[in-house]
C-alpha cells in the first residue's frame, strides 16, 4: 500500500511537470474544453412545476399527462373576493367587467369561470334551458334575494363560486394544459383558434404550457387584479400556476443573491488567507468556471434548474474552493523558499495531489449516491453536483497549474519577529491536549448525545407541504390560506373512471357507484380531524341537474334517472343545449369520467392514508366493471412522499458504504477506516436526532439531502486528519504528539475550509422559502459539528484504540512504516499563517 502511495504521488509530480513544460499546450486545449461548456449557458431554463419531481417514465406522471391529454389542465387560478356584500347590484356589475377583462387581456385562457356566466340548468315545460347565471343582473331587491336563495343552495356552486356563508365569491381561471406555440407578438390574439389548436392534435407531441408562457399569464392577471382591486373589491389570487410563477421568481432572486455573496465571502476568506491577487483571482476563476460548465452541461442535457436544485450554484461555489486552496497554499508556500515556480508546482502536485483527488472523489460518492433517487432533482441535483465537483477538481490539477506557470509571482517578504498566527497555534495545541487528556470523558460524553440523538430519530417525519415552504407574510401564502378558510380547498385529486366501452356511463349502477364514490371522499374524516372535502365534481351533477329540470324543476329529482336509456337521453340533451361543461367531466365516448375531489392545501403526509382509503372504496365500488386511476395534484404530492423516503434509505445506504470503502482504501486500515465514518456519522445522527427530531423540523425534498451532503463534506476533513495522524505517528510512536501535530498542520486547512463552507450553507438562510433556510442552517451546523468530531472525537478514540491490543498491533506495524519528514499537509499549514 505504501509503494502504491508513492507511485501515485510520484506520478502527480510527473503530471505537474508535463504541465509546466507544456503550459500554452494545457491552457488552449483547456480553453477549448471551457468554450465547449459556456456555449451551452444560454439554454439552462427554469421549471417549478409539479411534473419536475418525477422522472419521464415514472408511471405516477404518464398517468397525470394521461388525464391532462384527455380532460385538460386541472391546476387553475382562483380569485376570490369579499365585497362587503355580493349579491348587490353594484358589486354584480363590477365583477362582471372584471370577468370580462381577465377574458379580453389574459392570454393562453381555456376558460373562465365566475357567478357571471356558470351554468344555470333549468326546465322550461319540456325544454332543458342551460345558460349563464347572470344574463342579466337582477335590478330589484326582490329579484337579488331569489339569486341569493338559488346561488347558496345549489351544489354546484357552493365552494366553487361561493363560499358557505355567502360572503366569497370566486373567479376560477382554467389555463391552457398545451403550449399552442404562439411567437410573442401574437400571446394577445387569436384566443379561439389557441385553444383549438391546444385541444387537438392528439397525435402530435405537445408540450405543457411554457415556463415562459405561465410567467405571462400570470402577470396579466395580476395586471388585472391591480386594475380592479379597491377596498370594496379585495381580490386574492391562488392556485397552482400562481404557486408555480412565485417559485420561479424565488429562484432566480435567490441564486442571484447565493451566488454574489458566495462569491464576495469566498473572496474576502482567499484574501485573508493568502494576501496576494493570484491567490484570490485563481480560486475564484476556478470556482466560478466550475460552477458555469456545470450549469452549459445540464443545459446541453436538457435538465432545467428546479426548486431543489436552486442550492446547486451556492453550492459549487463553496464546495470546490477547497481543493484549489489546498494546492495553492502548499505552491506558495515552497515558491517562497527558493522562487522557482518549477519546482514548487511539482512539490505541490506531488505533496497535495492524491488527499485533494480522493477528498474530491468521496465528495462526490456522496452526492451521487443521490443520482438514484426517484425524486427527479434530488437526483440531477446528485448528479450534477457530483460532476461540478470532479470537474472543480481537473480544473485545479490541470487549470490552475498551467496558469501558475505562466502568471507572474513575486517573493513576499517574510512576517518577521514573533511568528505569526502563534496564538492560534497555541489554541490549536491546547485543543490537542485537551482532546488526548480527556478520552474517556469525550467519548462517554459523544456516546450520551448520540444515544440521545438515537431517540429523537423515532420522532422525525417526512413532509411534502409546498405552502409551508412559503413564509406567511408573502401575500400568495396569505391568499391561499383564505380560500382554503372560506372556499374548503383549492388543490384537487382527481380520479379516472374508465369502463373500457363505448357508452359505459349510461350504466345507471356506474353513475350510481361515481356518486357513492364522492359522497365517501365529502364524508371522510380522519381520527384528527384534519381532513374534509370542501367539494367534488363529476358527470353526475349534470346528469342530476338534467333530470331535475326536465321533470318540472322539482327538488326530488335530483337524483340519477333508473334506465341506460334515459340517461343517454339527457346527457345528449344537455350536450346539444349548447353548454361544453361535459367536455372536461367525460371523454367523447362517453367510456370515461372524471370524479374531481377538492382539499385544502396541507402536508401530502396527512392526505397519504386518505388517497389510500379512496383507492380501496373505488375498487370496492367498481370492482372489474372500470379501470381506476387515482392522479391529480394531490397524488403527485402523496407519491412524492413515498419516493422520498425509498430514495432517501438508498442514497443514504449507497453513500455511507461507498464512502466507508473509499476511507478505508485511503487510510489502509479496515477497523480506522470504520472508525473515521463512525466519527462523520455522528454529526449527521445528532444534527437530525437531536436536532430535527426533537424540534420537530421534517425531512422534506431539502433537508432530506442533509446527510448525503455533509457525509460527503465531512469525509474531507476526515481524510486530512487521518492522513497526516498517520505520518505523524509513523515518525513519533507518540498518539499525543501525532494528534497536536496534525493539528498543528492539517488543522488550519481543515478549519479553513470548513468556515467557507459553512458561511456558504448560512447564506441559505437568506432565502425567500422556508425550507431552503432550514436546509442551509442545518448543514451548516452539520458541518461544525463534523469539525468538532475530528478535533475532539478522533483524537480521544485514537487514543483508546492504541491502549488494545489492537491498538498494539497498529503500534507495531505503523513503526515499521517511516514518512518522510515532512507532512503532506505542513505547506499548507505554513501557507495557512
Amino acid at each position: 500500500m505504501e509503494n502504491l502511495r508513492t507511485r501515485i504521488d510520484s506520478a502527480f509530480e510527473a503530471f505537474g511537470r508535463a504541465i509546466f513544460r507544456n503550459r500554452i499546450k494545457t491552457l488552449l486545449l483547456m480553453l477549448v474544453l471551457i468554450a465547449g461548456f459556456l456555449s451551452q449557458v444560454p439554454g439552462i431554463t427554469f421549471d417549478e412545476s409539479n411534473e419536475s419531481y418525477f422522472h419521464e417514465d415514472d408511471p405516477t406522471i404518464s398517468e397525470y399527462k394521461a388525464f391532462r391529454d384527455q380532460f385538460g389542465r386541472e391546476e387553475i387560478v382562483i380569485i376570490a373576493v369579499n365585497p362587503p356584500e355580493v349579491f348587490d347590484r353594484v358589486f354584480l356589475e363590477k365583477l362582471r367587467d372584471f370577468h370580462r377583462a381577465l377574458e379580453e387581456k389574459v392570454p393562453f385562457l381555456e376558460k373562465v369561470t365566475s357567478l357571471i356566466n356558470v351554468r344555470d340548468t333549468r326546465g322550461k315545460g319540456d325544454v332543458l334551458i342551460v345558460e349563464d347565471l347572470l344574463k342579466t343582473i337582477p335590478e330589484t331587491p326582490e329579484k337579488m334575494a331569489r339569486l341569493k336563495e338559488r346561488v347558496l343552495s345549489s351544489a354546484l356552486y357552493r365552494n366553487f363560486l361561493i363560499s358557505e356563508d355567502g360572503r366569497f365569491t370566486t373567479v376560477v381561471i382554467e389555463p391552457f394544459a398545451y403550449s399552442p406555440g404562439k411567437k410573442e407578438g401574437e400571446l394577445l390574439a387569436g384566443f379561439e383558434d389557441t385553444a383549438d389548436q391546444a385541444r387537438d392534435g392528439a397525435d402530435e407531441k405537445r408540450v405543457s404550457l411554457t415556463v415562459e408562457e405561465n410567467i405571462e399569464l400570470v402577470r396579466a392577471i395580476e395586471e388585472v387584479i391591480a386594475a380592479f382591486e379597491a377596498p370594496d373589491f379585495p381580490l386574492h389570487a391562488a392556485g397552482g400556476p400562481v404557486m408555480d410563477v412565485f417559485f420561479n421568481k424565488a429562484m432566480e432572486r435567490d441564486m442571484g443573491l447565493f451566488m454574489a455573496l458566495a462569491v464576495l465571502a469566498i473572496g474576502l476568506f482567499l484574501l485573508v488567507l493568502f494576501r496576494r491577487f493570484s491567490g484570490v483571482v485563481l480560486p475564484l476563476l476556478v470556482v466560478v468556471l466550475s460552477l458555469l460548465s456545470t450549469i452549459g452541461l445540464m443545459a446541453a442535457t436538457g435538465v432545467s434548474f428546479t426548486i431543489p436544485t436552486t442550492i446547486l450554484p451556492s453550492f459549487l461555489l463553496a464546495v470546490s474552493v477547497g481543493a484549489t486552496v489546498h494546492l495553492l497554499a502548499i505552491f506558495f508556500k515552497d515558491f517562497l523558499k527558493h522562487g522557482d515556480k518549477e519546482r514548487a508546482i511539482v512539490y505541490a502536485m506531488g505533496h497535495s495531489g492524491l488527499p485533494i483527488a480522493m477528498t474530491s472523489f468521496t465528495t462526490a460518492a456522496g452526492l451521487f449516491a443521490f443520482s438514484t433517487a426517484e425524486v427527479a432533482p434530488v437526483a440531477h441535483l446528485g448528479i450534477f453536483a457530483g460532476i461540478g465537483i470532479l470537474i472543480a477538481l481537473v480544473y485545479t490539477l490541470v487549470l490552475v497549474p498551467a496558469l501558475l506557470a505562466i502568471w507572474p509571482l513575486r517573493q513576499l517578504p517574510r512576517l518577521a519577529g514573533k511568528r505569526h498566527g502563534e496564538g492560534f497555534d497555541r489554541l490549536l495545541t491546547g485543543i490537542a491536549d485537551f482532546a488526548t487528556s480527556h478520552a474517556w470523558g469525550i467519548v462517554i460524553v459523544s456516546t450520551a448525545v448520540m444515544a440521545l440523538a438515537v431517540v429523537g430519530l423515532f420522532s422525525l417525519r417526512f413532509s411534502m407541504n409546498f405552502v409551508e415552504w412559503i413564509p406567511p407574510s408573502q401575500q400568495i401564502r396569505r391568499s391561499i390560506d383564505l380560500i382554503d378558510k372560506e372556499l374548503k380547498g383549492s388543490v384537487s385529486l382527481e380520479i379516472v373512471i374508465d369502463t373500457g366501452r363505448e357508452n359505459g356511463l349510461y350504466d345507471p349502477a356506474i353513475m350510481g357507484n361515481i356518486e357513492s364514490l364522492a359522497r365517501f371522499a365529502e364524508q371522510y374524516r380522519n381520527e384528527a380531524g384534519t381532513i374534509f372535502v370542501g367539494k367534488t365534481n363529476s358527470v353526475v351533477k349534470v346528469l342530476k341537474e338534467t333530470n331535475k329540470a326536465l321533470n318540472e324543476n322539482r327538488q326530488e329529482f335530483y337524483t340519477i334517472p333508473k334506465s341506460r336509456e334515459l340517461i343517454a337521453q339527457e346527457l345528449l340533451l344537455f350536450e346539444n343545449s349548447g353548454s361544453d361543461d361535459l367536455e372536461s367531466l367525460v371523454d367523447s365516448q362517453f367510456s370515461k369520467a372524471r370524479l374531481s375531489i377538492m382539499v385544502p392545501w396541507d402536508d401530502a403526509a396527512v392526505y397519504v392514508n386518505f388517497v389510500s382509503d379512496l383507492r380501496k372504496e373505488a375498487g370496492r365500488l367498481f370492482g372489474n366493471r372500470a379501470e381506476i386511476t387515482v392522479t391529480g395534484t394531490l397524488n403527485l404530492f402523496t407519491q412524492m412522499m413515498f419516493t422520498m423516503m425509498r430514495s432517501m434509505a438508498k442514497a443514504y445506504i449507497i453513500a455511507g458504504v461507498v464512502i466507508t470503502l473509499m476511507m478505508m482504501l485511503l487510510i489502509g486500515s479496515l477497523r480506522l477506516g470504520l472508525l473515521s465514518m463512525v466519527i462523520n456519522f455522528s454529526s449527521i445522527l445528532i444534527t437530525m436526532g437531536l436536532i430535527m427530531g426533537f424540534a420537530g423540523i421534517p425531512l422534506d425534498a431539502f433537508t432530506l439531502l442533509i446527510g448525503g451532503i455533509a457525509l460527503g463534506l465531512a469525509v474531507d476533513d476526515t481524510i486530512h486528519f487521518f492522513h497526516n495522524f498517520r505520518r505523524y505517528y509513523g515518525e513519533s510512536g507518540d498518539v499525543r504528539e501525532a494528534v497536536r501535530q496534525t493539528l498543528l498542520t492539517a488543522g488550519r486547512a481543515m478549519l479553513f475550509t470548513t468556515l467557507v463552507l459553512v458561511t456558504g450553507f448560512w447564506m441559505f438562510m437568506l432565502a425567500t422559502m422556508n425550507n431552503v433556510f432550514n436546509f442551509g442552517l442545518l448543514t451548516g451546523v452539520t458541518l461544525i459539528l463534523a469539525l468538532l468530531a475530528d478535533f475532539l472525537l478522533a483524537p480521544a478514540l485514537l487514543v483508546l484504540v492504541t491502549r488494545t491490543s489492537y491498538g498494539r498491533t497498529l503500534t507495531e506495524k505503523w513503526s515499521e512504516k517511516r514518512y518522510p519528514a515532512e507532512s503532506q499537509e505542513t505547506g499548507t499549514a505554513n501557507a495557512l499563517t
